[in-house]
Formats: structure tokens, C-alpha cells, sequence
């Protein structure tokens, strides 16, 4: 696992669960931290537990985030987003890096035999939440769409964590 990744414990394991309200599959890795320490980004499996195809290799956890990006998503951000694909060949550029990278460290985990990675790249964007965790677990200058969202959520950690830290 990349440095930056954690192995996932028990904590860690239970923290999710919370912000996620139901048990989580196919945990990887603690790919992203809050500044409160609980997982915000996981990397998830190329495969689910049942042997099931889950191509988004990043998970995006803490419910403040989600629900933060939920209403940039309701603004039509994403239909925006994807209208400037056709209009900046150097963020489509950037973009399809976004998806070659994504797409590699997912087949390096474990091949799916598609070209399918998630949010719509590398043509749309459809999920500013994949872009969000993409961006968070890779660090800035890989996913340009997570790092524009992120910019303009600004510091949507600050007032504590999204849920009570495990016991």
C-alpha cells in the first residue's frame, strides 16, 4: 500500500461504519485522515467479499464531506464541470491523466478487465464525491475536478468530526 495509506483497524473499521451508517465492504485502507484522525477516504477493493466488481478504488466516508458535496452536486456542478471538458483540452488532458492513474493503481490491486474507473471519467462527470476521494488519497495535481471541489469547499473539517470517535 502506498505510504500514505494506513492499515485499517478495528477503529477505524467502527468509524466508518458511523459515518457510512452501515458495515463497510471491501476496506482496503485508511486512504485520506480528517485533521481529527478518523478515516475520510478509504480505499476499497477492486472485488467486493462475494467476488463482486466494485470499480471505485476510493471511498469517500466522513458524512460532513458527503453531505457538503452533496449540495455542490445539487447546484449542477458536475454538469458544468463536464461542459468545460469540451471547451479546455488542457483540463480534458488532465482529466484523462486522472482516469490512467486511477485506472492503474486499481489494476494493480487486481485487474477487472474494464475501463470503467468512476465519476464518469474520463468523457463526464457524474460523482463529485469519487473526484473528492481521488483527490484527498493521490494529493493535489492528479484529480483536477477533487481538487477544484475541494478548494471551494474550503476547510469543511473544522468544526470536528462528522461522527463520535469510537470507543
Amino acid at each position: 500500500m502506498p505510504a500514505e495509506h494506513t492499515a485499517v483497524d478495528a477503529a477505524d473499521e467502527a468509524a466508518v461504519a458511523a459515518q457510512l451508517g452501515r458495515t463497510p465492504r471491501g476496506l482496503r485502507a485508511v486512504a485520506h485522515r480528517c485533521p481529527c484522525s478518523l478515516p475520510a477516504v478509504v480505499q476499497t477493493a477492486p472485488r467486493l467479499p462475494d467476488g463482486t466488481p466494485f470499480p471505485t478504488l476510493y471511498y469517500l466516508t466522513c458524512a460532513r464531506l458527503n453531505s457538503r458535496i452533496g449540495g455542490l452536486e445539487a447546484d449542477g456542478r458536475m454538469r458544468e464541470m463536464t461542459e468545460r471538458l469540451d471547451t479546455d483540452p488542457d483540463l480534458a488532458d488532465a482529466y484523462r491523466r486522472a482516469h490512467q492513474a486511477y485506472l492503474a493503481e486499481r489494476d494493480a490491486i487486481e485487474p477487472l478487465g474494464t475501463q470503467v474507473t468512476a465519476g464518469g471519467m474520463p468523457s463526464r462527470v457524474k460523482c463529485l464525491h469519487v473526484h473528492v476521494a481521488h483527490a484527498l488519497a493521490a494529493g493535489p495535481g492528479v484529480n483536477p475536478f477533487g481538487d477544484e471541489t475541494l478548494v471551494e469547499l474550503g476547510d469543511w473539517w473544522t468544526p470536528g468530526p462528522c461522527v463520535s470517535p469510537p470507543a
